[in-house]
Parts: C-alpha cells; structure tokens; sequence
C-alpha cells in the first residue's frame, strides 16, 4: 500500500517534485569541491611565507582565476543547498521559512557575484 497518487507514481514524482534533483546537486557539488578543496589547500601552503605581491600574481593568473571561481561557485552552491535543508526541515513558521529561504538566496547571489568580480578584477587588471 503506498501513499501517492495513482498519477503521483506515473509521473514518478515525489510531494515536492524537486527532492531528487536537490539530493543530486547537493552531491554533485559534494564531489566537485574535493578537487577544488585540494587545490585551494595546496595553494594556501605553497603561498605561506610569501609577499603579497606572489599572492596577487598567482590569482591573476588564469591557474589561479580558474580553479577559484569554480571553489567559490561550487562552496557557495553547496551551502545554500545544506542551508536550505536545515531551514526547510527546523522552521515550522511558515513566514519566517519563506523569509529566511529568501535571505539564503540573496546572500548566495551577492556573495557569487562579489567574489566572482573581485576574483576578475584581481585577474583583468584595474
């Protein structure tokens, strides 16, 4: 005996229709920052003890551009997809849920963008 509508298990949707995809990025990101995580670590090791002037070349390059739009892209994604779960699952005020899932979207765009940009603006120069 199951719960969903006949239509429901022709479909092959779940009550939201979104969970799977959500899972799937959730795990996709998951597996991109494990690279992305590696490379940011090594390159924070090889730059300790370094002027500032080494730090600055190597995210103008584009071996350092690259790989960090990508790390902040990929985190940032991550946690608004953790972040989600948790406001969705813990608030039961349905105003307060649809505030905060609200704030989690602006904050995840403004903090890509500014990254993004200064991680251009570092790398195309002033």
């Amino acid at each position: 005996m199951t719960m969903r509508s006949t239509i429901a298990r022709v479909r092959g949707l779940g009550s939201a229709k979104h969970g799977v995809e959500h899972w799937w990025m959730q795990r996709v990101t998951a597996v991109a920052l494990i690279p992305l995580t590696l490379w940011f670590a090594a390159s924070l090791v090889s730059l300790a003890g370094a002027e500032w002037e080494a730090a600055y070349l190597w995210i103008a390059s584009p071996a350092g551009a690259v790989p960090m739009i990508l790390f902040l892209v990929a985190g940032l994604w991550h946690g608004k997809l953790g972040l989600q779960v948790v406001i969705e699952d813990y608030i039961h005020a349905e105003v307060l849920k649809v505030a905060l899932l609200m704030l989690l979207s602006l904050a995840t765009v403004a903090l890509g963008i500014a990254g993004v940009f200064a991680v251009c603006k570092i790398s195309f120069g002033e």
